[in-house]
């Protein structure tokens, strides 16, 4: 084991501790598309190596966490965004922790019972039409096993009667968005439900 004279100072450049992205996204607790996405729009200072690949620094990273307020957690409150879709799930995460907010997946119902039971979200973003369970019975059972209105639903479907968005209403729903939904429709839901 080495040991190290406390009086001696590291090289200046030894005191910088770089990431990959990867790591910062994981230092972050956010999706990596997300981080990039944070350094495209200049929210995350990133550097790029020769080969084009982004590195971060962990005083800039530790920076970009104390800039979300003093005495405010690091992450922002919790939606769980439950659809079969692989696609519209990432971009739903994306633009939601673009806007602050911690976000995590379900691809069924299952899931989404089973993240509602480990962790109860903040607000949960629910498609009506999944295989197996659908919506609306998982809307129940998160009803039934947490009480109505205890955890806010916005329930999402390619549905566009009229009727199911007075059918989300009546089952409990605190807001309906059809498919395919304007994204930013859905964000506004979010943000008047679930301040960021």
């Amino acid at each position: 084991m080495a040991y190290r004279d406390p009086g001696q100072r590291r090289p200046a450049g030894a005191q910088t501790e770089w990431m990959t992205l990867g790591q910062a996204a994981k230092y972050l607790g956010v999706a990596q598309s997300t981080i990039r996405k944070w350094s495209d729009v200049g929210r995350v200072p990133a550097f790029y190596t020769p080969g084009g690949h982004r590195r971060y620094r962990r005083a800039d990273l530790d920076a970009f966490l104390e800039r979300s307020g003093p005495g405010k957690p690091a992450r922002g409150p919790l939606v769980l965004v439950v659809d079969d879709d692989p696609q519209v799930r990432e971009v739903v995460r994306v633009n939601l922790e673009m806007e602050g907010y911690t976000v995590r997946e379900a691809a069924n119902a299952e899931e989404g019972l089973a993240a509602v039971d480990d962790d109860a979200p903040d607000l949960i973003l629910l498609d009506v039409m999944m295989p197996q369970v659908d919506g609306w019975e998982m809307l129940r059972r998160v009803q039934e096993q947490h009480g109505i209105g205890s955890i806010p639903v916005v329930m999402f479907s390619g549905q566009l009667e009229a009727s199911a968005e007075r059918e989300a209403e009546q089952r409990g729903a605190q807001g309906f968005v059809g498919k395919p939904f304007d994204l930013r429709t859905l964000i506004d839901q979010t943000k008047q439900i679930l301040p960021a």
